[in-house]
């Protein structure tokens, strides 16, 4: 069954600054979903407005029902911020039992954790320990996932894989992606929004991010 997130008549200010207007972003099951913007758009305020995080005027809907405090309902929907959120202190052996998933299947795809299951967080690598939290999220048990700047300290071999982790799991959920690394996250989306002066818009293709005047490609 497809289910379909949807987002609009947003209104959130900081200081009497409009930050976020005139936004309308849907997201299906099924696919990758890009949101796309330079710094200070407030893309990372978008993804908390929709996780019910961060409060404000606005409608979000789960195939057409109205949900107020998403981050209620990891049923529906599971979010990656940009700083890390699993303790320091948790062996990747807890973290993995917490969210129900099996180790050596991550193991398996990532083979630098092999023998690693018993290391604490916090003696991993920045690009090991967003690894981590980036698998986990992906993994888990939702029908959608929000992922903030993903690729983050990741290096090039682990970028592909988790790209095409990525293109697997869409079968399961749909995936909403933001990234400065911007080619990366152009590869992989569907479909691909630009957000601007408050704004989304809808891309019809890349070319559109020039005319916006976001990246020359």
């Amino acid at each position: 069954m497809n289910h379909v997130l949807e987002i609009d008549s947003v209104q959130l200010h900081f200081d009497g600054r409009k930050i976020l207007s005139g936004i309308y972003l849907k997201c299906e099951t099924g696919k990758i979903t890009g949101l796309l913007g330079k710094n200070g758009q407030g893309k990372s305020c978008l993804m908390k407005v929709i996780y019910g995080s961060l409060l404000c005027e606005k409608s979000v809907r789960f195939d057409q029902i109205s949900i107020v405090e998403s981050f209620k309902r990891p049923d529906l929907i599971v979010y990656l911020p940009q700083f890390n959120f699993i303790p320091k202190s948790l062996p990747l052996r807890r973290v993995f039992q917490d969210f129900s998933l099996d180790y050596s299947k991550f193991e398996n795809r990532f083979s630098e954790f092999v023998t690693k299951e018993k290391t604490s967080v916090g003696n991993l690598s920045g690009g090991e320990r967003r690894l981590i939290e980036l698998y986990v999220i992906v993994k888990s048990a939702s029908k959608f996932a929000m992922l903030d700047e993903p690729f983050t300290q990741l290096n090039p071999l682990q970028i592909e894989k988790v790209k095409e982790l990525l293109e697997e799991e869409k079968v399961n959920k749909g995936i909403l992606i933001t990234d400065h690394m911007y080619r990366h996250t152009i590869s992989i989306c569907d479909s691909l929004y630009l957000l601007a002066n408050g704004q989304t818009y809808l891309t019809k293709n890349v070319s559109d991010l020039e005319t916006f005047g976001y990246a020359r490609l």
